[in-house]
């Protein structure tokens, strides 16, 4: 039997890996929990799901991969690392160098899980540079339940808008369009369900708290994949939840986002907000070429089976090894910090 760990430090990796807990389960494996740190609920971990209270345990049991949806993994864990990403490229940049987080290698995976053509080519170049790693397009497990789990019918007698606002103080839209949201839902035009990034100021999540209504709901969640199936819109800002939106060929408009693009509709002021709304939810054809063609790059699959691709895709690396690349730097510094946080000191 195979044994695959799950190594999570964000509450959003749940709604990744859950996918792929379904997949290995039917293919008769298993599969345990490794929660670190203090970002992490695990609270939120099923009565079936198998939680591992410290890492030496983990060790013990000897997983066949470890699955991880952030950026970093220890060394001294066993088996394959693979890297299957906690969203889809949003293009955020580091601002030191200007290059995109998507894209850092920080020399800790045997395989990244890409999601489309537009970041597979990047990650191949990278494969090919470092030496250290492979590539394998499969898409994303987040969003199988997207394209193969029933969803309610669609019972709202008038269009559904998901505002979704990422947390960064530089690149969010929630304080700045507060009142415009307040002003449209009491009009009762449009249903609004509104999310925020689990790290939105407290302040700002009490002042969308408070808008609740009958016309505006306040979807506190780890799993927002019901809420994209159910709105016809979304109004975001660069939050990476925009990307999640766009594959299933439905339109977005975005307040000021750091990224503008053909496939969105962006607006500077707030007054634009309902007009740009307006003419989204009319679903002009230019508009929504651009969205399926951005679709087919970053996530042409809509067959609900990326986890499969990905378990097919370890398969694969398990058959030929790490045959044939090079050894991962030593990254002292980074694995001395796992072994901290981690509080495990054995060599």
């Amino acid at each position: 039997m195979k044994r695959y760990l799950f190594y999570i430090e964000y509450n959003y990796c749940y709604g990744v890996l859950r996918p792929l807990q379904d997949a290995i389960r039917r293919r008769g494996g298993e599969t345990a929990w490794l929660v670190v740190g203090p970002e992490v609920n695990a609270e939120f971990l099923r009565a079936d799901e198998h939680r591992f209270k410290h890492v030496s345990e983990a060790i013990e049991w000897n997983p066949h991969a470890v699955l991880v949806p952030g950026n970093e993994v220890p060394a001294f864990l066993p088996g394959m690392k693979i890297e299957v990403f906690h969203g889809l490229n949003s293009g955020k940049r580091r601002r030191r160098d200007g290059v995109q987080y998507h894209f850092i290698i920080r020399g800790l995976f045997d395989l990244y899980c890409t999601h489309g053509p537009n970041t597979t080519g990047r990650f191949e170049e990278l494969a090919a540079k470092f030496g250290h790693f492979r590539v394998a397009q499969t898409g994303w497990s987040k969003l199988d339940p997207l394209f193969n789990e029933p969803h309610p019918a669609h019972r709202e007698d008038r269009p559904v808008i998901l505002f979704a606002s990422t947390f960064s103080p530089r690149l969010t839209a929630a304080p700045h369009v507060l009142e415009t949201l307040k002003t449209l839902a009491a009009r009762g035009r449009w249903k609004w369900l509104v999310n925020m990034h689990p790290k939105m100021p407290a302040e700002i999540v009490r002042s969308y708290h408070a808008l609740e209504g009958e016309n505006l709901e306040f979807a506190e969640t780890d799993d927002v994949i019901p809420l994209l199936a159910r709105a016809d819109a979304m109004l975001c800002d660069t939050s990476s939840i925009l990307s999640e939106f766009l594959v299933q060929h439905k339109p977005v408009v975005t307040f000021r986002t750091a990224r503008p693009a053909d496939y969105l509709i962006d607006v500077q002021q707030v007054d634009e907000i309902e007009p740009a709304l307006e003419q989204a939810l009319s679903h002009p054809p230019r508009l929504m070429e651009q969205i399926r063609c951005y679709a087919e790059e970053t996530h042409p699959y809509r067959d609900g089976k990326s986890s499969e691709r990905t378990l097919d895709a370890i398969d694969e690396l398990a058959r030929s090894g790490l045959q044939g690349l090079k050894r991962k730097p030593p990254n002292l510094h980074r694995h001395w910090k796992m072994r901290r946080l981690l509080d495990y000191h054995r060599f």
